[in-house]
């Protein structure tokens, strides 16, 4: 079977002065599927998404959009991409309906199109009832829709969606992900960058990982989760048996186990995929530590994340404060 790829690109280089954003970037995305970049703050991800959508081009390697070359064939690609970014477009003092139309008559659609097309996205994206307001009343959540709307009009073949949730509630991050499997449903090839790893986690049929300019790693997030095996963390009864537990975990493990005298946890990555959670318990209690709680799961994109990167110790998660 042959993959069609909506982007694919080889060996991107860009350089701004002495500063290396990306150094040979590979990256293939098929037709139809939600790819998340994912990465450090100046890994490449913006300076990646800048010379795929024409903004800017590379210093060497190539890349194509929906067919078309990123360089030879700029507006062709931007003829067939959808940029949505961090910062919405919006007019705040037009209607949410006066913005669509008026994005509709800058991308030349002709006689009544452009309307009709404004208010199918109205209706898809929930917006109706306000679509007479003022987009400067609208809720973080209300504007991000819009702006994906707008980015929408052209039907794209592909979507570039740059941090697409930043800053809104659970509720209106659910809503935006809804919108995202509805477009990828329907055939609409979306690369995501997001820091929201729970992002990319629901979303991402493929995860590129990149580094230092590089896609480091590929693949679905169970196969990245997968290359750092589990998470063990055990609950002691009291702070004096942190130590004797640690060692256990360190023995059985082979890797550093991190401590939290706090709340007397100690959690360690567990790549032996033999390793299960009654012989932990087990060689705990040989080892006469008195243990409150133990357990072993997978683990987090975050915690792949960290690890894969080297961007700091594997924790982990905490509750919120209430």
């Amino acid at each position: 079977m042959t993959t069609t790829y909506a982007v694919l690109s080889e060996g991107l280089e860009k350089h701004y002065g002495d500063v290396h954003a990306l150094r040979g970037l590979d990256l293939a995305v098929a037709e139809g599927a939600v790819c998340g970049v994912l990465g450090p703050n100046g890994a490449g991800k913006s300076t990646a998404v800048r010379l795929l959508t024409t903004l800017t081009s590379p210093d060497a390697g190539s890349a194509r959009v929906a067919g078309h070359d990123v360089v030879r064939e700029a507006a062709a690609v931007r003829a067939a991409i959808g940029v949505t970014g961090q910062s919405t477009s919006i007019d705040g003092e037009l209607s949410g309906r006066q913005n669509l139309r008026l994005f509709a008559r800058l991308l030349r659609f002709r006689g009544p199109a452009g309307r009709t097309r404004a208010d199918e996205l109205l209706e898809r994206f929930g917006l109706t009832e306000a679509a007479d307001r003022p987009a400067r009343t609208y809720s973080g959540g209300m504007r991000r829709r819009l702006d994906l709307a707008a980015g929408l009009l052209t039907r794209p073949q592909v979507l570039f969606l740059d941090e697409p949730t930043t800053g809104l509630d659970p509720h209106s991050r659910n809503q935006i992900w809804e919108a995202v499997r509805e477009l990828a449903g329907r055939g609409t090839t979306v690369l995501l960058t997001t820091q929201y790893l729970e992002e990319a986690d629901q979303l991402a049929d493929d995860i590129v990982l990149i580094d230092r300019g590089r896609a480091a790693h590929r693949g679905t997030p169970a196969e990245l989760k997968s290359l750092i095996g589990g998470y063990a963390e055990v609950v002691v009864a009291h702070e004096s048996a942190l130590r004797a537990a640690a060692a256990v975990l360190d023995r059985l493990t082979g890797a550093e186990p991190t401590l939290d005298h706090e709340h007397r946890t100690i959690g360690v990555v567990a790549s032996d995929p033999t390793l299960t959670l009654p012989r932990i318990v087990r060689e705990l209690d040989a080892a006469g530590v008195p243990v409150i709680d133990a357990s072993l799961r997978p683990p987090t994109l975050d915690e792949a994340f960290l690890r894969l990167t080297g961007r700091g110790d594997v924790r982990a998660p905490k509750e919120p404060a209430a």
